[in-house]
C-alpha cells in the first residue's frame, strides 16, 4: 500500500474511503503503528483487487506448492464477481470483488466445449455459493464455498462419463447453481438435495439451452 501511495496510484484518504475506515485508522496502520483484523485486511486486499498470494515471497509459495520452481507467470489471476455480472462477456473492473490465483497448469487441462460464440468471453470467472443454492446442490456445493466456472463449456455433454454437471444458468440478470437438461423446449433444473423444487426455464424461439448456460462449474473451494 504505502508504495502505492509513493507512486501515486492511491492516497490514504482513498483507501480509507473505499475501505470504509476512519482516516486516522488507515495512517496508523499505514505508518505501522496499528495492525488490521483478518476481516480489515480481507476488506483492504479487496479494493485493490490483491490476494493473499499478492504479501507473499514468490519464493515461500514456490517451497509449499511445489517440488518444481514456480514463477509469477505460472499463475493466472481470475476474476471473482457477482451473479449480476457473470454472465457479461467481458467482466468490468468495477464488478471484480476479489482476484483469485489458478495454476495455468491447471487451468490449460480443463477441456472446453463451446456451442455459439464464445470466443471472446474471458474464459474463467468465480462466484461465491449462497445459501440456497449451497442448499439446493448440497453436499456437492456449500454455502461459502467458491467455484470456479468454465465459460467456455455451455454443452450439456457430461465432462465425465457417469458425472453430472454442474452449472451456473442464467436466470435474467442472475443465475442459478444446477444441474440441467432439456426436455422438450424446457432447460430443466435440477437441485441434488430432492427436497428442493425441480424448476422449468423455456427456452425461447430462436434461442438454444446454451445461450442459458453461463458455464461449467470445474472447481470448487470450500470454506474452511
Amino acid at each position: 500500500m504505502v508504495e502505492r501511495i509513493d507512486d501515486g496510484q492511491l492516497t490514504g484518504l482513498g483507501l480509507a474511503r473505499v475501505t470504509g475506515f476512519k482516516q486516522a485508522h488507515i495512517s496508523n496502520f499505514l505508518n505501522k503503528k496499528r495492525s488490521l483484523s483478518l476481516e480489515g485486511m480481507d476488506k483492504v486486499l479487496a479494493t485493490q483487487h490483491m490476494s493473499i498470494f499478492d504479501l507473499l515471497d514468490p519464493s515461500e509459495i514456490n517451497r509449499r506448492a511445489s517440488a518444481l520452481p514456480l514463477s509469477p507467470d505460472d499463475f493466472e489471476n481470475i476474476a471473482l464477481t457477482d451473479r449480476n455480472a457473470i454472465g457479461d462477456a467481458r467482466i468490468l473492473n468495477q464488478q471484480i470483488q476479489y482476484v483469485l490465483k489458478f495454476r495455468r497448469s491447471f487451468l490449460r487441462r480443463l477441456r472446453a466445449d463451446m456451442e455459439g460464440e464464445r470466443e471472446h468471453w474471458e474464459r474463467f470467472v468465480a462466484l461465491g455459493v449462497d445459501k440456497y443454492d449451497g442448499s439446493s446442490m448440497h453436499p456437492r456445493l456449500q454455502f461459502g464455498a467458491t467455484v470456479l466456472v468454465d465459460r467456455h463449456y455451455n454443452s450439456l455433454k457430461p465432462y465425465r462419463k457417469g458425472d453430472a454437471n454442474i452449472y451456473a444458468v442464467r436466470r435474467g440478470r442472475t443465475c442459478s447453481l444446477t444441474y440441467a437438461e432439456v426436455v422438450d423446449n424446457h432447460l430443466v433444473l435440477r437441485p441434488h438435495n430432492h427436497s428442493f423444487p425441480v424448476e422449468f426455464l423455456t427456452i425461447e424461439a430462436g434461442r438454444a439451452s446454451a445461450d442459458y448456460i453461463i458455464g461449467r462449474v470445474c472447481f470448487v473451494q470450500s470454506e474452511p
